[in-house]
């Protein structure tokens, strides 16, 4: 068994550039300083994605707008457009299918490649994963890393090894004694900054260091972490592939910066709604149901606090999500301004598998015949075609959150 790891370089940059070029744009903005961030009008002015030339003249993944632009003031900036992503992604995904049914999407920029035998289309797997890096980057515009492992563990390693736009291979021991084990032990997928530094701490400084180092020790030191860690230093990995043509979901949230703090219940309470709205119509496009809804609460002076119910029943009934949501809302918020608010609901299941209880007195048929028909009308004639009377003659959108109505799953967003 072989397995590839294919990784977008720098995917959210790369991907805009690839559109904006297409598009006619001038400047390779990945050539620039560029940045992919949100508007700092709504107070997401925050940087999502940056090109090399952005990354040298300081700016980092997660800084404000105000810094980058201080550091770099010809610095330019796009707004991220997940309907652009999911394009990309499933582009990607589209040319991996070509060469092997066992695929794994990891991720919005990343899936695994799974290969059983010696030889794909009459070549070897490294031959392979170089003519897959070169048609996405001839075909699609962007290039990827694709790392050849005898396992995931050592294809994601490999595919971390050296970017952008390169093929690494860890296959036998040789691979690993000779690129793995030099490597700084903070490298190693699963260690973290205070488990590097415990392990520093133990004279283990790099992979080969933990690799060769007591097993026993490990786990006496950390546990069951330190076995796994243990074996990943090792090249020993036996996590199978999933294979998905979606990334898996295991809930559906929304959320949003407000351009002003909100001190009213009230009005808290209406932008909640907004949000809820969202939430109950992703969750019914994804077919489910769920059984936990969440509230949380970023106040002006960032401070968090959020709350959490869990249901006797599955709904994905926007009404009875909002319901609940509401009540949280009262019990988490402290009254300080907000900030921030978010709903998130989990613990899914499908929508066709009820769980009924006694103190069940919902109609269930009638509020999904009536959810199923404001998410066809809205589809159709848009999001304000059809909204709840509390939100006539307010400045507050019907439905709010989200970004473009992308549709990655990853993201929060729906297919249409």
């Amino acid at each position: 068994m072989t397995i590839l790891q294919v990784d977008a370089n720098s995917a959210y940059l790369s991907w805009t550039a690839a559109w904006l070029l297409e598009k006619g744009y001038p400047v390779d903005i990945r050539t620039v300083p560029s940045v992919i961030a949100g508007d700092p009008d709504n107070r997401h002015g925050i940087i999502l994605a940056k090109s090399i030339p952005a990354k040298k003249a300081g700016v980092g993944t997660g800084a404000s707008l105000y810094e980058a632009k201080e550091k770099c003031p010809d610095l330019l900036v796009f707004p991220p457009d997940y309907d652009l992503y999911l394009r990309a992604s499933n582009a990607m995904y589209s040319i991996l299918t070509e060469y092997s049914p066992l695929i794994q999407r990891y991720s919005v920029d990343e899936s695994f490649v799974e290969f059983r035998g010696s030889m794909v289309h009459g070549t070897s797997y490294v031959k392979t994963a170089y003519e897959i890096k070169e048609r996405i980057k001839h075909e699609l515009g962007f290039t990827v890393n694709v790392g050849v492992g005898a396992n995931r563990l050592l294809s994601k390693m490999a595919c971390e090894l050296e970017k952008p736009d390169k093929v690494h291979v860890l296959l036998t021991q040789a691979d690993i004694e000779q690129k793995l084990w030099p490597l700084d032990v903070s490298e190693l997928f699963m260690v973290g900054h205070a488990t590097a530094r415990k392990l520093r701490k133990l004279n283990i400084n790099t992979i080969g260091d933990l690799a060769r180092s007591d097993r026993g020790l490990m786990r006496s030191v950390f546990k069951s972490h330190g076995e796994l860690i243990w074996k990943y230093a090792n090249g020993i990995d036996y996590t199978p592939i999933v294979p998905n043509g979606k990334l898996p979901r295991k809930s559906v949230g929304n959320g949003m910066t407000i351009k002003y703090d909100v001190t009213d219940l009230k009005e808290a309470s209406m932008y909640l709604l907004s949000l809820t709205e969202r939430v109950g119509s992703r969750l019914r496009a994804h077919h489910y149901k769920a059984s936990l809804i969440s509230v949380g609460v970023c106040t002006s002076g960032f401070l968090y606090y959020s709350h959490q119910v869990q249901l006797p029943f599955y709904t994905g009934d926007t009404t009875e999500i909002y319901r609940y949501a509401s009540m949280l809302l009262s019990e988490c918020w402290n009254r300080d301004p907000i900030r921030k608010l978010m709903v998130r609901v989990s613990g899914l299941a499908p929508e066709n598998e009820y769980q009924l209880t006694i103190f069940d007195d919902r109609d269930i048929e009638a509020a999904d015949a009536e959810n199923s028909a404001v998410d066809r009308i809205r589809k159709r004639f848009g999001e304000r075609a059809i909204y709840r009377g509390t939100f006539a003659n307010s400045p507050l959108a019907p439905v709010e959150g989200g970004v473009n109505d992308g549709d990655y799953i990853m993201m929060g967003g729906y297919g249409r």
